[in-house]
C-alpha cells in the first residue's frame, strides 16, 4: 500500500478548492503521461485518461474528484481581516481554528492565515463560547502587518481569490491517515496506483475505460459531461460516509446502495458485492442521506449508464477526517477486481 499512501499523502498537500485546480490537474496528467498513457484535459478542466481494452465497443467510465472544500475571499474588513464565502458543502464549525492559504490572484502570493471567530477571547468576549459561526462572526486572522483594509489590499488581496485549507496530514504508526479531504483523495490516488500498476504489468483491461479526474464534484456537477457515447457502466469512487444508522467504518470498502439522489443501478450494485464476496474484500452497504455524487451528477446530466459508488470508509467528513490503511486496500482491491471483470 505504500505508493497509494504516498499518493494519498501527495495529493492532499496540493491545495485544489472547486475551481482552482489546475496545479493538481498538472500534476496528475505529468504522473500518468510518466506512467506512458496520454491525458486530455476537459474544457471543464478534468483530466480524462483513456484505458484502451479488449472491447472496444463498450466501454467504462471511473472517476474520483480532485477538487476539494474551500472558500473565497467574500469582503475585507475596515480592520484588514478576511470574510469568507464557503467552497462546497460543509459547516463554519469544521473550520474553526484551522490554519489556511490565501492564493493571490493579482500577484501569485501565498498568504497564511487563520480561520477564528471575531470574538474568540474569552477574556473579552462573553459569548466567545455560544455565539453562531456564520460568515458574520468567522474571519481569517493574516499573517501579515495589517490593521485597516487598505493594508490588506497593499498585498495585493481582493475579492474572489481562493482560500485553501491546511491538509494537516498524518500517517500513524497504527495504519490510520488523517489529513483534511480524503475526501476524495484517497480515491485518486488509487486510480493513479492502478493505472501506474496496470501499465508496469502490461494488463489487458476487458473494455476501454476512461480514468476521469474531476474538477467540480463539490458543487455538484463534476464528471457529468465529456464522457464517451460508448460508455454503458460509471463507477463513482468516492468516500463512505461515517455516523449514526450507518454501516460504513474505517477498514472496509462501503459500496453505497442509495444516496440523496436516489438508489445506484440495482444489478451493477450487486456485481460489485459479488466480486467482493468472490475475492474475499472485506466491504460493507450502506445509505449516504445527505450526498451525491459524479455518477449522480451524469445521470442527472442525461448520460445513459448503469451507475455505481464505493470509497474507503471516511470518519468525519468534510472536517478533518480520517481512514485506515485497511479501507483503502479493500477499495483499492474492489475497484481492481470491477475493472478486470466482464460488463453486467
Amino acid at each position: 500500500m505504500q505508493t497509494t499512501i504516498n499518493y494519498i499523502t501527495t495529493l492532499c498537500n496540493i491545495p485544489s478548492p472547486t475551481g482552482f485546480t489546475t496545479t493538481i490537474m498538472d500534476y496528475v496528467q505529468k504522473e500518468v503521461e510518466s506512467f506512458g498513457y496520454q491525458a486530455t484535459r476537459t474544457n471543464k478542466g478534468g483530466l480524462l485518461v483513456t484505458v484502451k481494452g479488449s472491447d472496444d465497443e463498450r466501454h467504462r467510465i471511473v472517476t474520483a474528484h480532485l477538487d476539494t472544500l474551500g472558500a473565497m475571499v467574500r469582503a475585507i474588513k475596515p480592520d484588514g481581516r478576511i470574510k469568507m464565502d464557503l467552497v462546497g458543502g460543509f459547516v463554519y464549525n469544521a473550520i474553526e481554528g484551522e490554519n489556511c492559504t490565501i492564493h493571490v490572484t493579482k500577484n501569485g502570493r501565498a498568504i497564511s492565515g487563520t480561520i477564528l471567530m471575531h470574538q474568540t477571547s474569552v477574556h473579552v468576549y462573553r459569548d466567545a463560547g455560544t455565539a453562531e459561526r456564520n460568515q458574520t462572526n468567522m474571519e481569517i486572522r493574516l499573517d501579515e502587518k495589517v490593521q485597516t483594509a487598505d493594508e490588506t489590499r497593499a498585498l495585493g488581496i481582493e475579492v474572489g481569490d481562493f482560500i485553501s485549507f491546511d491538509p494537516r496530514v498524518l500517517v500513524t504508526e497504527s495504519g490510520f491517515i488523517k489529513s483534511r479531504h480524503l475526501d476524495d483523495k484517497v480515491s485518486a490516488a488509487i486510480l493513479l496506483k492502478l493505472l501506474k500498476t496496470y501499465k508496469e504489468n502490461n494488463t489487458q483491461l476487458p473494455h476501454t475505460t476512461h480514468f476521469y479526474f474531476s474538477a467540480f464534484e463539490e458543487v455538484g456537477h463534476g464528471a457529468n459531461s465529456s464522457l464517451s457515447e460508448k460508455a454503458v457502466e460509471y463507477l463513482a469512487v468516492d468516500m463512505g460516509a461515517m455516523g449514526d444508522d450507518q454501516a460504513t467504518d474505517e477498514y472496509t470498502v462501503s459500496i453505497c446502495v442509495k444516496d440523496g439522489s436516489g438508489p445506484y443501478h440495482y444489478e451493477l450494485r450487486q456485481h460489485l458485492v459479488s466480486l467482493a464476496e468472490i475475492n474475499k474484500i472485506p466491504y460493507k452497504l450502506d445509505i449516504y442521506p445527505y450526498y451525491g455524487s459524479d455518477a449522480s451528477a451524469a445521470l442527472r446530466a442525461g448520460a445513459e449508464v448503469k451507475h455505481a459508488l464505493l470509497g474507503a470508509g471516511i470518519e468525519s467528513s468534510h472536517s478533518y477526517e480520517r481512514t485506515h490503511t485497511d479501507s483503502v486496500e479493500a477499495t483499492e482491491r474492489l475497484v481492481d477486481a470491477y475493472l478486470k471483470s466482464p460488463l453486467i
